[in-house]
């Protein structure tokens, strides 16, 4: 009998452990499963509204609770999951989503006005910027927790449901604050219908677009610096004719530039949002325009810097690096406000030793050349950034690593001894070189990241610089440590002269070189820098971009004029 007491009792033990474990698995399982399905019906859904956003006439872009608070504008609900067009505004949860892309029409890019010849409000209800007030009663609008009050997508007047009856302009739409830099979809209209196309033509249509129209095309890198394009892109739709925003990464230069050739001659400005390489790349689709004999069409470029050295935006009065703290109609602000400079563009041709049937290799500079230890950082730079490109997506990780493949040349040296391999000549004068690392040749006043690399410590008279001089200055460095110490102001360069025509002779072995940020490594050879052309630039006076703003160096009080100001004439030395 105790026998089978025992036997019963182990059975019930068994029996509980089985229970248990199966309750265990089914606890850890169970979640598993449903997180697995969870995900595949969230990619699911994901690729479903992408192939959506692809086909749809408006600019939808993904939304849900975690971004600021949205208004579904179909059901008047809190949005969960949904989606807002970043070119008129409307915003709608996942369920109304098709309805919304059918009843709601977004910005017309190319439209008939009015018989009257005026164009009427395009209104959408809800969703006001923060911050915003009605254009009757002058009370804040969008303050109350639901889908209310209506904004013009066309000239972002705001105004409160109950004072929609009272706006006194009725429905003409003056197109806001940034009239001149919009092209209206009425221009377009007309210039489609136009039977000859010709630029007396565009300048007619362009009279009726109101005195000082100088509209504006933005071009975006979305891969620039901090990953800030795609952002800009959104907010400059919503600000603009979606016609006149490009996405770099999905239409080349050359192409968004077309759009230049239908507008009045002379009147076009181009803000390029991205780095100086992206700068470099507007500018060179700018020069094939001349080729093409469109010269009459070129635009005038400005500068909103996203990359991570930015010299020429800070050269230009446009800051070492935009993140956002200022907002984008700020920046639309600054350019109406900017003047005209014109800046000199320069080839740089290398003809490799040995090869005599290869042509040589041609490229355009608007910043800097170098050839030593800051190209031999740029070099290492670009082969890790090739590698793994998602983890250089930030400026400030961006320079740590510059700063530590230039605290590794500080002691490994890998360019000691250039001057026994280089020659240089400055307007066919050979220049005996000391005892150098690395040779800069410099068009523009920043280097490296915001250094004024000429001017030094500032406490030795130099001949002053300037953007359309037709002249370049050629600097040496010492090396890694030298270059860090100009940056802080604690050394100067070796400055070796100022010139038209730079030629360099690379006589023997291999070195690291860089035009622009843009790096190779390159074996004996002769580079030739002469002059190519001169680029039309806006240039921003209002505030100056870098540390030394209280601090006049020796080479300003020579001459009246700021350093890199095209704008006065200044002495044009041949050589230091």
């Amino acid at each position: 009998m105790c026998g089978e007491g025992e036997e019963a009792q182990d059975d019930c033990g068994s029996r509980e452990e089985w229970t248990l474990l199966f309750w265990t698995s089914v606890a850890v399982v169970v979640p598993v499963i449903i997180t697995l399905w969870c995900s595949a019906q969230r990619s699911k859904r994901k690729t479903h509204m992408k192939d959506f956003f692809r086909k749809s006439k408006h600019g939808w872009h993904y939304t849900d609770l975690f971004n600021k608070p949205t208004y579904c504008c179909v059901c008047s609900q809190h949005i969960l999951q949904g989606a807002f067009c970043d070119c008129c505004g409307v915003c709608a949860d996942e369920q109304c989503l098709r309805r919304a892309d059918r009843s709601l029409p977004c910005k017309e890019i190319m439209a008939p006005s009015s018989p009257e010849g005026a164009m009427e409000h395009r209104w959408v209800r809800g969703n006001v910027p923060l911050a915003s007030y009605c254009a009757v009663c002058k009370q804040q609008c969008g303050t109350q927790p639901k889908l209310c009050d209506f904004r013009c997508v066309w000239c972002q007047t705001t105004v409160h449901d109950d004072c929609m009856e009272s706006l006194t302009d009725g429905d003409v739409c003056d197109l806001g604050e940034f009239h001149s830099l919009i092209i209206p979809p009425h221009y377009l209209y007309r210039v489609n219908k136009l039977r000859r196309r010709h630029p007396d033509e565009y300048s007619k249509l362009g009279s009726s677009c109101g005195s000082g129209w100088t509209p504006v095309l933005v071009l975006a890198n979305t891969r620039s610096g901090n990953n800030m394009g795609e952002v800009l892109l959104g907010e400059f739709r919503t600000l603009l004719n979606p016609v006149q925003v490009f996405d770099l990464s999905q239409l080349t230069p050359s192409k968004a530039l077309q759009l230049c050739t239908l507008l009045p001659p002379g009147s076009v400005q181009v803000l390029v949002c991205g780095g100086d390489g992206t700068v470099g790349w507007v500018l060179d689709a700018i020069d094939a325009m001349k080729l093409k004999g469109q010269d009459q069409f070129i635009p005038r470029v400005t500068i909103l810097p996203l990359g991570t050295g930015n010299d020429l935006s800070n050269t230009l009065g446009w800051g070492a690096g935009y993140a956002g703290e200022i907002p984008v109609e700020q920046v639309l602000r600054n350019i109406l406000d900017a003047e005209v400079v014109k800046m000199d563009r320069w080839k740089v041709q290398v003809a490799s030793k040995g090869v005599y049937f290869r042509k040589p290799k041609v490229l355009s500079m608007n910043n800097y050349f170098s050839v030593g230890p800051d190209a031999l950082m740029a070099l290492s730079f670009h082969a890790h950034r090739e590698k793994t490109p998602s983890f250089f997506s930030s400026r400030i990780i961006n320079k740590a690593v510059y700063f530590l493949y230039g605290t590794r040349d500080c002691l490994v040296q890998e360019c000691k001894d250039l001057d026994k391999r280089i020659e240089l000549e400055l307007d066919g004068e050979r220049v005996e070189l000391p005892s150098l690392e690395g040779i800069i040749v410099c068009n523009i006043g920043y280097w490296g990241g915001g250094c004024r690399l000429w001017e030094g410590m500032g406490d030795e008279p130099c001949p002053p610089t300037r953007l359309d001089d037709g002249l370049l200055e050629v600097v040496g460095v010492f090396g890694s440590f030298h270059c860090a110490q100009i940056q802080v102001k604690l050394a100067n360069p070796v400055r070796l002269g100022q010139a038209h025509t730079v030629r360099l002779v690379l006589k023997s072995s291999t070195m690291p070189m860089q035009v622009d940020g843009e790096p190779w490594a390159q074996g004996p050879c002769t580079i030739t820098i002469t002059h190519k052309t001169q680029a039309l630039m806006l240039y921003h006076s209002a505030e100056q971009t870098d540390d030394d703003d209280d601090e006049t160096s020796a080479s300003e009080t020579e001459s009246p004029t700021p350093h890199d100001s095209p704008r006065a004439p200044g002495p044009a030395s041949a050589r230091a």
